[in-house]
């Protein structure tokens, strides 16, 4: 009897344990759920029914009300955000976001916390429609964009040459003596010689060749000519009487190239955007205002006196822009 409640006492201490070891688990995970923050994620465009239209807003401020959120933050380039809510916030819990921009109408949107991607549309405070019919209309027409990239390119500018002997005697046996023919059998000599092509300049397509004597008996030992260089040079082993050998190559100098470049931009509606290469030097918008040629330099920020633009960086240096007509100015319609 006694050793059946012992078992039954064991059993009752190990469920109890269990319960808690279970008990346990549940508040650490949820602890750490609770650690993990809350985020909102989504995306700002322009309000148009025509989506080629809906332009990414970056500098879009959002916030949370009632303090949900940790902090403020501002759409990227690309109108991309992403707002931390402080720890008290649940899963599904509902919250009020509000999204402002000067040049905007402020938007407020109830948010369902969970994983879900937003997109928030905004309307500007000037219309197309009313920048169309303001009597102080500006036209912009003809819009490119111009920069210039540096090349290099190799220019011929002559050429080099040099005769070399190898002196040697034939039919001498090589015996312990080096060097020798290939097969070992008959005394040779190792002739070589070397150009240089000076500072600056490099050669390319260096070859050598034998123009006197028994050629047959000749070999080439070593030499450089696989890569362009500024110096070149040769030997070669003559295993029978004096040969002469012509070492040539074409002399070619580096110069640098400036190469104008023109592209065009896309225009939707009230909206431009182009990109530049990372080796892009001296950028700048050329375009018409009512008529009037006008060369507009782009600077690191891109400020324009016509429209409000955005300069994104990208990992190879590419440089996107994308830039908004201010209220008086309008583009040209093509016909």
């Amino acid at each position: 009897m006694d050793r059946k409640r012992k078992i039954l006492t064991v059993a009752i201490v190990l469920a109890a344990l269990g319960v808690i070891v279970v008990v346990v688990v549940v508040i650490v995970r949820s602890r750490r759920a609770r650690e993990v923050p809350i985020v909102i994620q989504g995306a700002i465009v322009k309000h148009n029914a025509d989506t080629r239209r809906e332009s990414p807003i970056a500098d879009v401020e959002v916030s949370a009300a009632k303090g949900l959120a940790a902090q403020s933050v501002k759409s990227d380039f690309s109108g991309y955000f992403r707002l931390t809510l402080v720890p008290a916030v649940e899963q599904g819990q509902s919250v009020q976001l509000n999204f402002r921009h000067p040049d905007y109408l402020p938007v407020q949107l109830q948010a369902s916390v969970g994983d879900h991607l937003y997109v928030v549309e905004m309307a500007a405070v000037h219309g197309e429609v009313e920048a169309d019919l303001s009597e102080k209309q500006i036209i912009v027409g003809n819009v490119l964009v111009r920069y210039s990239t540096a090349s290099t390119s190799l220019e011929n500018i002559g050429s080099g040459e040099k005769t070399f002997q190898v002196e040697n005697q034939g039919n001498v046996p090589c015996k312990t003596e080096r060097p020798c023919s290939p097969d070992g059998k008959w005394k040779a000599a190792v002739g070589s010689a070397s150009l240089d092509s000076g500072a600056g300049n490099l050669f390319q397509n260096a070859r050598v060749s034998c123009i006197a004597g028994p050629c047959p008996f000749t070999k080439v030992d070593s030499d450089n000519f696989a890569k362009p260089g500024r110096t070149i040079s040769v030997s070669v082993r003559d295993w029978s009487d004096t040969t002469t050998f012509l070492l040539q190559a074409e002399v070619f100098r580096s110069v640098a190239n400036n190469l104008i470049r023109v592209s065009y931009p896309v225009i939707f509606g009230r909206s431009m955007n182009f990109s530049l290469p990372a080796d892009a030097e001296g950028p700048s918008l050329e375009g018409e205002l009512n008529g009037t040629q006008i060369v507009f330099p782009l600077g690191p920020d891109a400020i324009l006196s016509w429209a409000d633009c955005s300069v994104r960086t990208e990992r190879k240096q590419v440089k996107d822009y994308r830039c908004e007509l201010k209220p008086e100015y309008s583009f040209k319609q093509n016909p």
